[in-house]
């Protein structure tokens, strides 16, 4: 769902929202998407994520915790594809990506930190499926994020 806009969703529902800090760029074709979070904390290793581009449900917004690291990319135009093909809504990625001329003719939202031309490491290390912090907000698997031009808020509840 597009029809949104995170600054009213701020106005009408201030006490209930926690707003990112953190100053994301769009990449995507898609400018504006939101979902129920699914999560994955990772370090220069984007195998756990490219598990969950393939497993989570339809509709989901992906959000990658790759401890802001700026080294590597963790996720690319094939990544950003698949994505695309299982219905995902969009991937925040605290973290930077790559092939984003490419990504950004891919009709899913992807929001990062940067850009990076360097594939990340393969190891399969990390977590999915955890609660962790970024940004100022407590990033857990089923609460609700909304991302658009202005910012990225999460809520426990939906809020459209």
């Amino acid at each position: 769902m597009t029809n949104f806009k995170t600054a009213d969703l701020c106005d009408d529902h201030a006490n209930d929202v926690q707003v990112c800090e953190l100053g994301f760029k769009s990449y995507g074709k898609r400018k504006r998407f939101s979902g129920k979070i699914e999560t994955v904390s990772v370090y220069e290793d984007n195998v756990l994520f490219l598990e969950a581009l393939e497993t989570v449900p339809a509709g989901s917004v992906i959000v990658v915790n790759g401890g802001g690291s700026k080294k590597c990319a963790l996720m690319g135009d094939r990544l950003a594809g698949i994505a695309e093909s299982r219905g995902i809504a969009g991937v925040i990625i605290n973290g930077c990506i790559r092939d984003s001329a490419d990504i950004a003719k891919i009709d899913i939202g992807v929001f990062a930190l940067g850009t990076n031309p360097l594939k990340s490491k393969k190891k399969g290390e990390g977590e999915r499926n955890g609660t962790f912090s970024f940004g100022c907000v407590n990033w857990q698997p089923g609460d609700y994020v909304y991302a658009d031009e202005d910012g990225v808020i999460v809520s426990k509840k939906p809020l459209i």
